[in-house]
């Protein structure tokens, strides 16, 4: 396509153009519904009218009156530039030139000629608009000059504000759309945000709940699968040793629906009583957490060297908490009896060092293997990220397994 014919086709349509995303173009395929098809034959109708009064003077004006044969050229033209305005939402450009060219010969299709006008500055660019509204000058000189019921100094006085006042009036339409679609975009920009910001914060509240229940109920289940499990391979007990086992396997029980009624009632609607929640662990509960594992039967060698201990942030404390939990939870399932080491050093500065090992069992479990998730060292992995600090879990050199972390302190 050549410049000089790339130029016409964005001038008459640019919506043709590949890229063209002017918001204010109307569809291509002119009006689609009913209120537009009767605000077009309206526009028909009121052009009609309007070129009628127009004409009327000089029809019968008593200085120089119209010959039949202009009066006929004049009518038929505009009955012609008022048909056209039915299409000017599809071709503008084209139907406002159109309009311009017959309103040469008819002063009876200067009312159309302002409507398609008006059109074309509400529906395309401003260029458009300012090269109609520079072409309507020798318009109305030629008609001066052609008519003779009239000359060039009262058709400029009449003609030329109209023809103004219509295309600012059709600009500021068309701003005013444009600023008002910018505004609708904004808004819907604005509500997509929102709701993608409450997508994200239900996702990373649900993985939250999520990881609370998997740490305050894991190793809850495990200790009391372990205790019921030395109840069944060991039938010949003492009495008192098989009461003292009940209380342990009671009292776990109790424990583990406490937890259990605080972490549902994270999930209560905000209108239904709260559920007062549980405790945070902290780092003096390693010791009884340790003591409790011990009593289910699990050989554990326990070493907390930790300088200012009572100083030691909430959020630090119970991250040490989880990653100690997970490991002996993890020990309890997969290598239940086999001698373990939980080992907590560190101080201000230096960071906080968990290092929880344990050997390789020589044999399987008799009886099924409790079930695992998978996802308990991935919660611990992402607790100590956000933690600042680095998780390190898998077999060493030794057969050993090790779950090591460092945390910032």
């Amino acid at each position: 396509m050549s410049p000089s014919s790339r130029l016409w086709v964005e001038l008459v349509n640019p919506a043709s153009l590949p890229g063209s995303s002017d918001p204010t173009l109307p569809s291509s395929t002119g009006p689609q519904t009913g209120r537009g098809r009767v605000v077009d034959a309206a526009g028909c109708f009121t052009a009609a009218a309007l070129g009628a009064l127009f004409l009327s003077p000089a029809l019968h004006g008593d200085v120089v009156p119209l010959s039949t044969t202009r009066i006929v050229v004049d009518v038929a033209s505009g009955t012609l530039a008022c048909v056209l305005l039915w299409w000017r939402r599809r071709w503008a450009f084209g139907v406002a030139v159109a309009c311009l060219v017959l309103g040469t010969l008819s002063i009876s299709a200067t009312p159309a000629g302002l409507i398609a006008l008006f059109s074309l500055a509400v529906h395309r660019p401003v260029r458009q608009a300012l090269l109609v509204v520079a072409l309507w000058i020798p318009s109305i000189l030629i008609f001066a000059v052609y008519s003779p019921t009239t000359d060039v100094p009262s058709v400029v006085v009449r003609v030329v504000p109209l023809v103004l006042a219509v295309t600012a009036w059709g600009m500021f339409l068309r701003a005013r759309r444009q600023l008002l679609l910018t505004l609708r975009e904004r808004a819907a920009r604005a509500e997509a945000d929102q709701r993608q910001h409450e997508d994200g914060a239900r996702r990373a509240e649900r993985t939250r709940i999520a990881r609370e229940m998997h740490d305050v109920l894991a190793h809850r289940i495990s200790l009391l699968a372990l205790h019921a499990g030395a109840l069944e391979v060991r039938p010949d007990l003492p009495p008192a040793k098989v009461r003292e086992t009940a209380e342990l396997l009671r009292a776990t029980a109790r424990q583990a629906l406490e937890e259990l009624r605080s972490v549902i009632g994270l999930l209560r609607d905000p209108g239904e009583e709260p559920t007062p929640p549980a405790p945070q662990p902290t780092l003096a509960d390693i010791r009884r957490l340790v003591e409790e594992t011990r009593l289910a039967g699990a050989k554990i060698d326990f070493e907390m060297r930790v300088e200012h201990a009572d100083a030691v942030p909430t959020a630090l404390g119970r991250d040490a908490y989880r990653i100690v939990q997970e490991a002996l939870t993890n020990i309890g399932k997969h290598a239940s009896g086999t001698a373990s080491q939980v080992c907590i050093t560190g101080g201000p500065g230096d960071g906080l060092h968990v290092n929880v090992r344990n050997r390789k069992p020589l044999h399987a479990n008799a009886g099924p293997a409790l079930p695992g998730s998978g996802a308990g060292l991935l919660g611990l992995q992402e607790r100590v990220d956000l933690a600042g600090g680095t998780l390190v879990h898998g077999p060493d050199g030794s057969g050993d397994f090790v779950v090591d972390a460092e945390l910032t302190w």
